[in-house]
């Protein structure tokens, strides 16, 4: 036993060498930018700028409608995927999938070339919608609405039928079963796929510079004045925008996790 965990040791310290150096890599940048910026005070002073202000407000106004966008069409979408199973729906899923692998960039080109003033469908429409508010919103569903349609459909495919089934039996309605049955259940999964949904909106930055613009006051999102503040050679302002939007990347994964521990504990039956 002794000469194996001889033999084992060196192992384990090359081991532990590469989960450290990764650690270190992943998580000492963004801990200097929050360090940073609260030693040297500009996170207290960036959030009291207009530009700041005016563009925090404007991403948690634009992310709220934009979550309830993708919860208002993403969770029928889930639930036919889940429940509904038919020809093409793998053609289906690849589509819904396909935003969270295509480059941001690519996702603004294509908004542009089909709602554009000249686009397929904004012609039709005879609309302006780049360069506004709306096509902020529209991004961010874009980009983070498959989140939330691939969280939905797991928890509501992980619904014991059964259950369902008996409450039918019973006599509900299958909007009854959904309500009291299917949503409760899948509530874990519903909540952590609208955090993350919410999260992916927030930090949007390709897709919103391409087809919304950097427009102050009108389409400049958080992560669009990190970008401007760097570009303008102002790093204070752009390290504590920067910060602003990691301790809400910090809150969102804390979110997450005590999502992940309440279903944990309804499935042991504590609380």
């Amino acid at each position: 036993m002794s000469v194996a965990r001889r033999s084992g040791a060196p192992g384990t310290w090359s081991l532990g060498l590469v989960t450290g150096l990764l650690l270190l890599f992943l998580g000492l940048p963004v801990v200097v930018i929050v360090a940073r910026s609260l030693l040297d005070g500009s996170l207290a002073a960036a959030i009291m700028t207009r530009v700041v202000l005016d563009a925090l407000g404007l991403s948690l106004g634009t992310t709220a409608v934009s979550l309830v966008i993708s919860l208002g069409f993403g969770l029928p979408l889930a639930y036919v995927l889940a429940r509904r199973p038919f020809r093409g729906s793998g053609l289906i899923e690849i589509v819904v999938d396909l935003p969270i692998v295509l480059p941001p960039a690519v996702a603004g080109l294509g908004l542009l070339l089909v709602l554009g003033r000249r686009g397929l469908v904004g012609e039709a429409l005879g609309a302006s919608i780049p360069f506004t508010t709306v096509a902020v919103i529209l991004a961010q569903v874009f980009v983070s609405a498959p989140f939330f349609v691939r969280s939905a459909r797991t928890g509501i495919a992980g619904v014991d039928r059964d259950l369902e089934d008996a409450a039918r039996v019973d006599g509900a309605s299958e909007r009854q079963v959904f309500t009291s049955i299917t949503m409760p259940l899948a509530r874990a999964a519903l909540a952590a796929g609208l955090v993350m949904t919410w999260a992916r909106a927030l930090g949007e930055f390709g897709a919103t510079i391409l087809f919304a613009g950097n427009v102050e006051g009108r389409t400049q999102t958080l992560p669009l004045v990190v970008y401007s503040a760097f570009q303008a050679g102002d790093l204070d302002a752009a390290i504590a925008a920067g910060a602003i939007l990691v301790l809400a990347a910090i809150g969102v994964l804390v979110a997450v996790r005590l999502v992940h521990w309440g279903r944990v504990l309804d499935a042991r039956g504590i609380g």
